[in-house]
């Protein structure tokens, strides 16, 4: 899913401070996936809902939160500080979700390095098993040789895999220097700052899709394209109507559009106050669907062209088979039909001679070990995860003309768009720290880079992957949904719908179509309490587990995490969720402050700044709306959750010709931070 999820956010742009909108990568499966893996053995299916989440419960909250950002100027902390003070726990558990994700991914993005550099060179370094030197024999190594190059490069060249989460097996030296080489990167990219990333802004939009259209030219052209694109659009109703295909295309909305990062909000936040935010949400969620078809037959075709070549080899090793049971007796020569030709076996040929078998020694033909090798087989179980990006497309790549140039092309999209996501979830920790806190930003960037990589070290010692995967499936799917709800929630119910939709009216020039009203005050709440619900369900139905490669057999099995790993699971859940219920508590006892006196804005003059802060709340209602506090409308008693009904909106512009906000002071065109 790891290439899914990459390629399926390239229409989310990392410049939202940018009204021109080039698509490129905000976020994620998450891996960079999405935390939970789609399956690819029913994309037909997942398509449709996949379709209609999108436009329920996507668009609307992507709109929504590109509005609350660039109408409060705020990053995530701030905005739902203002919207209601006893909800602010949720711009804390977006910057945790976002710290989780950012651990773990940027994990992706170094193994990307790993096969960046090792694409250098011809034959590529999985094309082929090694050789051991036993003496005078020369052996293809066992483990490889019982599985593929590609699978075995992986599992033994790369990661070094151990056989359980439980085995440590010390650190992975050549993926430890990778993670560091791409914290390095990540942390000056996010120093350096939004002022700089509109001069790559062309490149890595523009980049990810031409190697794509690249790939699906050359794709298309190989055998067995065709077959694997069938498949994707083949649908399966008995799939379209399993609740976890729901569930999974709902997260895959969450992580394609960033939603309850934080991310949208600090970036818009950077917009013009009169930006047309709701054009922004359509065409970007359109240019994401568009995008996810496109990557999804890129993946199709090669996919289909590898089934292909796995079904011709399965049909060879049993064709083996049955030669050896024709010389043994075993099987008579007469169930073999006599246009066949075993030096020239098509599949067609294959499938003939195994029914024919199969109906004479019906009872006696388990035992004969003969596999069907149907392509459709081939393709239902496709690799997925991690797997897709490092093993199925890079053994593709092997049958590539020119190869080394393929997997260059292709690992070099892969750390684009990873570290585009990554500024993106950076983005959504940095700016509402910086806000909130007012830390200075370099220093504070670069300690959570160093500590990153530290913790980080968890992902690349040499049971790492099992430790990704976990947080993966479980760190961000739970607390994603329930940050999104209660966003919903705090806007739709507490602020007010009617009230915001006026709001956006003001600011947009246009009232926004009500099909957004019904959407925010009913339906995708509806719908992700439901997908809650059922998520909730299912990690205490089915014990959590992972795919743990077991080096003596060559070849995955399931297995589920021990107890400590529940532990750290359920651990990472209730961190994630946690300040939500905490700030809720703390301020509804009066025990913290709701910030409802005190604003922190700046303001600037040529290069001086001026803060304004613990201002009483009469003062605050002039400074923000250009006003004396006797031709402002009276803000709500005891809470500034939201202004009264009826009242004029918080940022309304006014005529004064210093500023938007007709201060003595020019408005900063960012808000109080700068990435």
């Amino acid at each position: 899913m790891v290439l899914i999820l990459l390629l399926n956010a390239l229409s989310l742009g990392n410049e939202i401070v940018s009204a021109d909108w080039l698509p490129a990568l905000l976020y994620p499966s998450t891996v960079l996936q999405i935390p939970t893996d789609i399956s690819l053995s029913s994309p037909g299916a997942y398509l449709v809902p996949y379709l209609v989440l999108l436009i329920i419960i996507g668009i609307p909250l992507f709109f929504l939160e590109l509005a609350v950002g660039q109408r409060i100027r705020r990053g995530s902390i701030g905005v739902w500080h203002y919207v209601c003070p006893r909800l602010g726990g949720i711009g804390f558990s977006s910057c945790i979700v976002c710290l989780f994700v950012g651990l773990y991914y940027n994990v992706i993005i170094g193994w990307s390095i790993f096969y960046f550099f090792k694409s250098f060179q011809y034959p590529l370094p999985w094309s082929e098993c090694p050789i051991r030197r036993n003496r005078t024999v020369a052996v293809v190594e066992a483990e490889c040789e019982k599985s593929s190059a590609t699978t075995y490069f992986w599992y033994r060249e790369a990661l070094d895999i151990s056989n359980s989460i439980s085995e440590s097996g010390g650190l992975n030296w050549k993926m430890t220097l990778c993670l560091l080489v791409a914290w390095t990167i990540v942390g000056m990219a996010v120093v350096k700052g939004i002022q700089s990333s509109g001069k790559v802004m062309y490149f890595s939009s523009l980049f990810p899709y031409v190697v794509l259209a690249c790939f699906l030219v050359r794709g298309l052209l190989l055998r067995g394209a065709v077959d694997g694109i069938l498949h994707m659009f083949t649908p399966k109703l008995d799939k379209m109507l399993d609740p976890q295909v729901w569930r999974e295309a709902a997260t895959q909305v969450f992580f394609a559009l960033g939603l309850g990062f934080g991310g949208v909000i600090a970036f818009s936040s950077y917009n013009k106050q009169d930006n047309n935010c709701h054009f922004d949400a359509a065409l970007v969620s359109f240019i994401n669907f568009f995008t996810s078809v496109l990557a999804t037959l890129v993946v199709f075709a090669v996919l289909g062209f590898k089934a292909n070549i796995m079904n011709e080899k399965c049909v060879v090793e049993n064709a083996e088979k049955i030669l050896g049971y024709l010389h043994t007796n075993v099987l008579s020569q007469d169930l073999i039909p006599p246009h066949v030709n075993f030096s020239h076996l098509t599949t067609k040929d294959y499938t003939e001679m195994y029914k024919v078998i199969m109906t004479v020694k019906e009872d006696r033909f388990s035992a004969l070990g003969l596999d069907p090798c149907l392509l459709e087989d081939e393709l239902d179980k496709s690799v997925q995860g991690t797997g897709l990006a490092f093993i199925a497309f890079t053994e593709a790549m092997t049958h590539f003309p020119a190869s080394p140039f393929w997997s260059v092309m292709f690992f070099l999209m892969l750390i684009n768009l990873g570290l585009g996501s990554m500024i993106g979830t950076m983005a959504g920790i940095t700016t509402p720290i910086i806000d909130t806190f007012k830390v200075p930003k370099e220093i504070f960037t670069v300690g959570c880079c160093v500590f990153a990589f530290f913790v980080g070290l968890l992902f690349v010692q040499r049971s790492g992957n099992y430790f990704v995967t976990m947080f993966d499936d479980y760190s961000a799917t739970l607390p994603l949904t329930v940050i999104v709800i209660l966003e919903n929630i705090a806007v739709a119910w507490i602020y007010g719908t009617k009230k915001f939709m006026q709001e956006l009216t003001e600011m947009l020039g246009f009232r926004p179509y009500r099909f957004y009203f019904y959407m925010w005050k009913f339906v995708s709440p509806l719908f992700m309490a439901v997908l809650t619900t059922a998520s909730v369900i299912q990690l205490g139905v089915t014990p959590p587990g992972y795919s743990a490669w077991i080096k003596e057999e060559a070849a995955e099995r399931y297995l589920y995490f021990p107890n400590w790993a529940m532990a750290l699971l359920i651990t990472l859940i209730v961190v994630a969720t946690l300040p939500i219920p905490v700030v809720f508590v703390l301020r509804h006892f009066h025990l913290l402050s709701d910030g409802s006196n005190t604003l922190s804005v700046s303001y600037k003059k040529g290069r001086m700044m001026k803060d304004i802060s613990n201002l009483e709340e009469n003062d605050e209602t002039r400074f923000i709306l250009s006003k004396v506090p006797s031709e402002a409308p009276s803000p709500m008693p005891t809470h500034r959750s939201y202004l009264g009904p009826g009242s004029t909106s918080p940022l309304e512009p006014s005529g004064n010709p210093n500023g938007r906000y007709g201060s003595g002071y020019l408005l900063a065109s960012t808000p109080e931070s700068e990435l």
